[in-house]
């Protein structure tokens, strides 16, 4: 009967590092996966990067159609003098010899 009794209690030793293994073995596995969503190079980082690349190639696409918009300014200043006789006209009220220029102005109601 001694015999069984100290058969018995290795047994039980061995269950509890069995059991703490597996502990250590969880435990080091939630440290991965924290540090795959979590961490620098993780998985909410790498979204959030996508995220900001998105909007800015979406920023570099508005440029780029307003550049193409200035450069067709550019042009049409550079060559065709009926439009810029419309914006001297409008924007800056410039007249021919001989003509008059009349600002009317509103009633702060209407």
């Amino acid at each position: 009967m001694a015999r069984a009794k100290r058969r018995k209690k290795p047994l039980r030793r061995r269950k509890k590092n069995g059991s703490s293994w597996w502990g250590i073995v969880v435990l080091v596995c939630l440290l991965l996966l924290i540090a795959l969503i979590a961490g620098d190079h993780g998985l909410y980082r790498l979204i959030k990067i996508k995220r900001e690349r998105a909007a800015i190639q979406e920023r570099i696409t508005e440029l780029r159609a307003h550049q193409e918009e200035l450069k067709a300014e550019a042009k049409r200043l550079e060559t065709d003098r009926e439009y810029i006789e419309k914006l001297a006209r409008e924007k800056y009220r410039m007249a021919r010899k001989g003509e008059r220029v009349f600002k009317v102005i509103e009633k702060p109601g209407k």
